[in-house]
């Protein structure tokens, strides 16, 4: 056939268990023992229309061709294995599969001379009057292929045709570029979530790690820090820059808030000069106006194309204000009101410039989860798809059909649906996408180095210079008091006498 997919496998599967698997003997009857599959279509359309145009009739494929393919149609494969809810009966037939091909029930192989779509099923068997029926039309060994009514085929019940296209496919079979890809099926099942075997507990976390962090490493992988701030920055402040550019380049916001002391100004700073540099954006810069002067500072210091403007002089600076692409407002948690004047001509300037936003808050959350969603909503639309749904709280009201039903306006992935949830576990999902945070004991933890002298924790600057943590160290604090002194309050709390 043309294509095979794995999970069409279990339309079949157990009709193959009758088979003996006897070893393969070409030209002998035992193997018709066995379950033949040849795969013809080990390229995409848009590929094959490609290679028609390109290559002149003469063309012939070689080993090197041949691997490349091979590996190609292996990891097709492999990628059909992450479509899709796994079901049991899934598991069950892809390991009935990987038996069957181990046992050497099934053989499968590739055609490689060229594209192969022709669909044919050819069954053997001991009646002498009708050896071989062969059944012809347009069905793929997929679960379409096998299950919709669209398809059309016949039987071949003619032995002299049948046994004609017995030969075609074996004159296939045994082409020099027909590829046996067995036990790459099989190693593709085994290293599945098919597998028939225990996984450790410490591997699945480690999957887990390995998914969770897939924003980070996409953020380090894909952006270069600008040569000055490449020795400006400690290691754990070029590493939020870079996840944080990620973040800004893929969503269009991004909030830094580590914690007071960690450095958000110049993160901010060399996240807005990596984005001058690619992206030739120029900066506005909103902050509190006793921050001004600093960031003014750290705009000619670093060379920022930038402008800066008081938090207090937005409603009626920014009205007539030239487009910004990139817009950092400091100390956004002061924008936690939607309603504020100076929130609304914020939003507005944001909206009408199409403006990438940089949020900077030490204390992003305060009192309740919509501090959150209104620092988010100043460059997220109510009917934007985050790509995520609050699942805590529609699982708590019973589902999606309830959530629609409950909230007829509401877009399911929308930030509005979050700010339906008091369910931390929907928040955390939600600023996963859009947050770069790390405490003291995360960094301590995680990037400072030991003095081996005294053990204390340090940073090493770009000029060598150690910064130690600080080490607290509690005290006892001494005071007198008369326990028969009724006007002493602190004897008070050592009375026996209720108050």
């Amino acid at each position: 056939m043309g294509y095979f997919n794995l999970r069409g496998w279990k339309e079949v599967a157990d009709k193959i268990d009758s088979l003996s698997g006897a070893t393969v003997v070409e030209g002998k009857d035992d193997v018709h023992r066995i379950c033949r599959l040849l795969v013809g279509m080990q390229k995409m359309p848009i590929d094959i229309l490609r290679d028609y145009f390109s290559k002149d009739d003469d063309h012939i494929i070689d080993q090197a061709e041949a691997v490349k393919l091979k590996k190609r149609l292996a990891q097709e494969f492999k990628d059909q294995l992450t479509i899709g809810t796994p079901t049991e009966a899934d598991e069950k037939a892809l390991r009935k599969l990987s038996q069957q091909m181990k046992d050497k029930k099934v053989v499968v192989k590739l055609h490689l001379r060229y594209t192969l779509h022709a669909k044919l099923y050819l069954a053997y068997s001991n009646d002498k009057r009708v050896p071989v029926v062969g059944f012809l039309g347009s069905s793929n060994l997929t679960l379409a292929g096998l299950a919709k009514q669209g398809e059309l085929n016949i039987d071949v019940m003619d032995q002299d045709a049948a046994n004609k296209l017995a030969t075609w496919f074996d004159d296939r079979w045994k082409d020099r570029w027909c590829i046996d890809i067995t036990q790459e099926l099989i190693d593709i099942i085994d290293n599945s979530w098919a597998a028939d075997r225990l996984v450790s507990p410490f591997h699945i976390y480690l999957k887990i790690a390995y998914h969770l962090s897939r924003e980070a490493r996409a953020g380090i992988n894909e952006f270069k820090l600008p040569k000055v701030f490449q020795k400006e920055l400690l290691e754990f402040q070029q590493k939020a820059v870079l996840v944080a550019a990620h973040h800004l380049h893929k969503r269009d916001g991004v909030v830094i808030g580590d914690v007071v002391g960690l450095g958000k100004t110049i993160t901010a700073t060399a996240l807005a000069k990596l984005f001058e540099d690619d992206f030739f954006l120029e900066t506005l810069i909103i902050c509190p106006k006793n921050l001004v002067e600093m960031w003014e500072d750290y705009a000619h210091r670093y060379q920022l194309r930038a402008k800066v403007i008081s938090q207090s002089k937005v409603q009626t600076t920014l009205p007539n204000l030239r487009r910004y692409r990139l817009v950092i407002i400091d100390e956004s948690h002061n924008l936690r009101n939607d309603q504020g004047s100076r929130y609304r001509a914020i939003k507005s300037y944001l909206e009408e410039n199409d403006s990438k936003v940089i949020l900077l808050s030490a204390t992003p959350y305060n009192k309740t989860y919509l501090d959150l969603s209104n620092q988010l909503r100043l460059f997220i639309s109510d009917d934007k798809d985050l790509g995520i749904s609050p699942e805590r709280y529609i699982e708590s009201i019973g589902g999606q059909v309830q959530f629609s039903s409950q909230h007829t306006e509401t877009f399911i992935r929308s930030i509005k649906a979050f700010e339906k949830s008091h369910f931390s576990d929907d928040w955390k999902e939600l600023m996963r996408l859009y947050l770069v945070r790390r405490t003291r004991s995360f960094i301590k933890n995680n990037y400072a180095e030991t003095d081996p002298t005294n053990g204390r924790k340090f940073l090493t600057f770009a000029d060598g210079s150690k910064s130690y943590f600080p080490e607290r160290i509690s005290q006892r604090v001494l005071y007198e008091f008369n326990p028969k002194d009724q006007k002493d309050i602190y004897a008070k709390l050592y009375s026996q006498q209720s108050s």
